[in-house]
């Protein structure tokens, strides 16, 4: 059988109470313009927002009596979509991959691994480094947690410890987060081959190009009929 896919269930928005809909009896009635009415019943303040061809909105169903404004209704609909819009937008998504080494990890493996951590703190993600330990490996557990170790010192410029090196069972954990400087040191070196470029050329111009080696091949000379 296939496994299922989870799918996380869609919560329902919440819902307006506007007009008709407000069921308390009696309102805490605010103008549209901010001001305090004061208490008032439910019907006497909608044909106060009719009267004034808006809505009676229940903006704050939770109170005692529930406050409920005079506004467009159709405006304050699109207002609140517009900030839900924006929070989701600005709401920063958290991910977490996973690396796996063996404390006796060969040297070319342990770069390319690595590689690996390196490219997902550039992406914004945090990375979780599980050391796992097979059988007497388990006596040394300071092997792993020297390995560990050494590599939040060598990814230090894009990654910070969140959590140290910590025993659990068999396996060692650490979670490496992304620094301010994660993901931009690309174009940091794009700019500095940049700059380097611009400079070359300049002193091409001004005549302080490099001279020939002395181990390059001469011209041939021109017979002379």
């Amino acid at each position: 059988m296939r496994p299922r896919r989870f799918v996380e269930p869609v919560r329902p928005a919440a819902q307006i109470r506007a007009n008709e809909d407000i069921r308390a009896p009696k309102v805490r009635l605010v103008d549209e313009d901010g001001s305090q009415l004061g208490i008032k019943d439910t019907v006497e303040a909608r044909d106060y927002a009719y009267g004034k061809n808006l809505d009676l909105v229940e903006v704050a169903a939770q109170a005692d009596p529930p406050v409920a404004k005079v506004m467009d209704l159709s405006k304050y609909k699109y207002e609140q979509e517009q900030k839900a819009k924006l929070a989701r937008k600005h709401q920063s998504q958290i991910h977490v991959k996973e690396i796996k080494f063996r404390p006796k990890i060969g040297i070319h493996d342990y770069n390319t691994k690595k590689g690996h951590v390196e490219r997902f703190l550039k992406q914004r993600a945090k990375v979780k480094v599980t050391i796992m330990f097979r059988g007497r490996e388990t006596t040394h557990p300071e092997r792993g947690r020297d390995l560990l170790m050494r590599l939040a010192e060598d990814v230090k410029e894009i990654g910070l410890v969140e959590q140290p090196p910590l025993l659990d069972g068999r396996n060692m954990v650490m979670v490496l987060g992304p620094t301010k400087n994660a993901g931009v040191a690309k174009d940091d070196a794009q700019e500095e081959d940049t700059q380097r470029d611009e400079e070359a050329v300049q002193a091409d111009r001004n005549g302080q190009a490099a001279a020939p080696s002395g181990d390059a091949e001469p011209l041939p000379r021109k017979e002379v009929g």
